[in-house]
């Protein structure tokens, strides 16, 4: 017994040593591959790494419109993120994006994922359909945000011609403070429900349907199939929806700079608007608090991307 062993390692071991040795990757075709990844890498470099550096470099030194020519600025540190922090428009501007941002996004995924489970219905003019709801998405934003400033305008607005053929009074909607940020919620709303619609309509095109089937052999509601199949399954393509939604969000400015140019005053004015507002709204152009304000919109992007990652590990680790 022990010879045998012996010998079956022995065969073992002349087995390895026959076995040829890894291959080794070619030179070429190492050039090959460093050449596929240059152009992506050099996309990286110039599109977003640099100009996150030159954004971190405006917001630590003193760039006014002249400065910025020169290339001469002083150096100041933290000052300027002291200074947004400090800066009686912070807390407004805040608590803007996060009503903008959330609310935004919770009707548009709501709205997005009705329409899509409507349109898993086979039915005649699905597709067309469909297609009319992809045009807010198509539209360039300057035509979006010009027709909801003229529908939603106190005078000659479509919406007060409503609501004074029906007895009630008309709004300010843009100028009002208690309605100009609603004015504006409700039009990004309408332009984000399409993104919502392909992506949750697209996820609901990989959920089996022998699911719906067995279910609806059980007896299952309508209800039920949508609480137990639908939304889990989704899961994975709700939150990528979410977060994208949520990134996109964060950093609107042209809907709202073209309705209510974040008034009156600052009342519907966010935190990307503000940025804007401090680089180029103003008759003295100053880049640094803009830059610092927008590192900030960055590091908010970056900390539900990580939250994201870290959700997503933990369901694959479950």
């Amino acid at each position: 017994m022990p010879t045998t062993s012996t010998t079956l390692l022995a065969e073992r071991s002349s087995a390895r040593s026959a076995s040829p040795p890894p291959r080794r990757v070619r030179r070429p075709a190492r050039w090959a591959a460093a050449g596929f990844l240059a152009p992506l890498t050099a996309y990286l470099l110039i599109f977003y790494v640099y100009p996150l550096y030159r954004n971190i470099d405006l917001s630590l030194h003193h760039y006014n419109a002249r400065a910025f020519v020169q290339g001469n600025a002083k150096f100041v540190g933290a000052d300027n993120y002291t200074a947004i922090f400090s800066s009686p428009d912070f807390g407004l501007a805040l608590g803007n994006t996060a009503v903008f941002t959330l609310v935004s996004i919770a009707f548009q995924y709501a709205i997005g994922l009705a329409l899509a489970v409507f349109f898993r219905g086979n039915f005649r003019l699905s597709g067309l359909l469909r297609g009319l709801f992809l045009v807010p998405w198509l539209l360039p934003l300057i035509v979006s945000g010009s027709t909801w400033a003229w529908m939603l305008g106190s005078d000659n607005g479509i919406v007060n011609a409503v609501l004074r053929a029906f007895g009630l009074d008309g709004i300010d909607w843009l100028t009002s403070p208690h309605w100009s940020l609603t004015s504006v919620v409700i039009a990004n709303i309408w332009l984000g429900i399409p993104f919502n619609l392909v992506i949750l309509y697209s996820g609901l095109q990989n959920i089996p349907a022998e699911l719906y089937e067995a279910a609806e052999l059980d007896g299952a509601t309508a209800w039920q199939k949508f609480r137990r199949i639908t939304l889990p399954m989704l899961r994975p393509v709700s939150a990528i929806t979410l977060l994208l939604g949520l990134v996109y969000t964060l950093k609107v400015v042209d809907i709202i700079w073209i309705m209510t140019t974040g008034g009156p005053g600052t009342v519907s004015t966010t935190l990307a608007v503000w940025s804007y507002r401090e680089a180029f709204g103003t008759g003295q152009p100053d880049f640094s608090p803009a830059a610092a304000i927008g590192n900030l919109l960055i590091v908010i992007a970056l900390v539900f991307g990580f939250l994201y990652v870290h959700l997503q590990r933990r369901q694959e680790r479950s």
